[in-house]
């Protein structure tokens, strides 16, 4: 009589393979996970309307009359809504200071962000694709020209300008913009550019496509989101410059920061002209940085992930 018995075979995994379902989370860390993100949204909201304060601030400055804002701070509108009012902007609109200024900050920021994303995006390309001769130690002048701070460059240029017949026109400080900031935009497209893979400049290349064709219908449609980033960089530095306008501008062209920094001597009794007038600075840069806001957002992360 013969007994036979079943023996069971485990089953074999590799090791680290078992399924042992999630870790156990300690009574701490689940406290936090429930509680951190409406912490994360409450500290973001709270750090955005600090942000924001002088913002909302002159907004409201620029919508009380003048002896309410040198009576009280712009806060009590609060307790007394009904004085606010347009009449600021108003007269903005009749002051032929303030018109003129603004006027002039747009003739000088609009060709100066022009000529340097003009100028800089067929450089960045060659410095990037195109081998020359001396296209290293021509890239290294370049990087070493942006750390050149302005106060060196105001006397000589002022010299030449002068001797050019452009010295206090709108024609000096463009130049002048378009001068010093030339150097960081082809090292921002060239960075960029360089990213562009190989294969496909090179396969435009076998098609027939000349360095022309290559760079518009290829690099630039690419390298847009850094072109967007080097505009609203561009557009912001001119549209707020005030030390370049206060050497190179003319009694007829100056900027709106130049008027404004005029009016601050008598701030006191000048505010409801100060508060309008910065406010209505500071829109065209606004509406100019959310136009090109999801391109900013991809050019200042395009190279951070490979």
């Amino acid at each position: 009589m013969s007994f036979m018995s079943t023996v069971r075979v485990p089953t074999l995994e590799p090791a680290g393979t078992a399924v042992t379902g999630p870790p156990r989370r300690s009574l701490l860390t689940r406290f936090v996970t429930r509680v951190g993100g409406g912490l994360l949204y409450a500290i973001v909201v709270i750090v955005a309307l600090i942000w924001l304060l002088p913002t909302i601030g002159l907004l409201v400055a620029s919508l009380r009359p003048a002896s309410a804002s040198a009576a009280t701070g712009w806060w009590h509108v609060f307790t007394k809504p009904g004085e606010l009012t347009l009449a600021n902007y108003a007269r903005i609109l009749d002051n032929g200071d303030m018109i003129d200024g603004l006027w002039n900050s747009v003739l000088i920021t609009v060709p100066s962000t022009v000529l340097v994303v003009a100028i800089a995006a067929p450089a960045a390309y060659a410095l990037a694709w195109l081998d020359f001769r001396g296209r290293d130690p021509l890239f290294a002048v370049v990087v070493a020209l942006i750390v050149v701070p302005i106060q060196m460059a105001i006397i000589p240029d002022a010299k030449l300008f002068g001797a050019l017949g452009i010295f206090g026109s709108l024609t000096g400080v463009v130049v002048f913009h378009v001068a010093f900031g030339l150097p960081f935009a082809v090292f921002l497209l060239r960075n960029f550019f360089i990213g562009i893979p190989r294969d496909l400049l090179e396969a435009a290349r076998m098609d027939g496509g000349t360095e022309y064709m290559i760079f518009t219908r290829v690099v630039l449609p690419i390298g847009w989101p850094a072109i967007a980033s080097l505009t609203i960089f561009q557009f912001m530095f001119v549209w707020n410059d005030l030390l370049v306008a206060k050497v190179f501008a003319g009694a007829s062209s100056k900027p709106i920061t130049y008027v404004l920094q005029e009016q601050m001597g008598t701030f006191s009794s000048n505010v409801d002209v100060i508060a309008p007038g910065a406010f209505l600075s500071m829109l065209l840069p606004l509406i100019v940085f959310f136009a090109f806001q999801r391109y900013f957002v991809q050019g200042v992360l395009a190279g951070s992930v490979k």
